[in-house]
């Protein structure tokens, strides 16, 4: 993941990491996502970044009463799939190759989204219905 330029946050401020471990498949989704907290992350998210590669993503939280989710690509310059997780960290929707300047679908019930390169949740075979573990690093 390239960092953006100009990019100086205190080490308090940098994202966890987390693993993400499709448990119903037995695979890898992302070896290394970045746990997008606070306002600050969650608004930035993956702008500026110029690439994403195949083990690397972003996770995002949504606001304890808010019962949706749904994520954008405006500024950004290359495609993504969103995997929309509900409760159990259940896989409830995925949105694949998201291009640059669209937005995603409303997703009701999405309690976190895990952004990833395009075509990362085919190669990966997750699916709707499958579990998927969030394992610090």
């Amino acid at each position: 993941m390239q960092a953006p330029a100009g990019d100086v946050r205190p080490a308090a401020e940098t994202p966890a990491l987390v693993c993400a471990r499709n448990l119903t498949r037995g695979t890898v989704v992302c070896s290394r996502a970045k746990v997008a907290r606070g306002f600050s992350d969650r608004r930035r998210g993956l702008l500026g970044y110029t690439e994403l590669s195949a083990d690397e993503g972003m996770l995002f939280d949504t606001e304890l009463l808010i019962p949706l989710m749904w994520m954008h690509t405006l500024f950004m310059s290359f495609p993504i799939d969103i995997v929309f997780l509900g409760r159990g960290d259940r896989v409830i929707k995925i949105q694949t190759s998201l291009k640059p300047w669209r937005v995603s679908a409303i997703v009701f019930g999405a309690r976190k989204a895990l952004e990833l390169a395009a075509g990362v949740a085919s190669r990966t075979e997750t699916a709707v219905g499958d579990v998927i573990s969030l394992v610090s690093l």
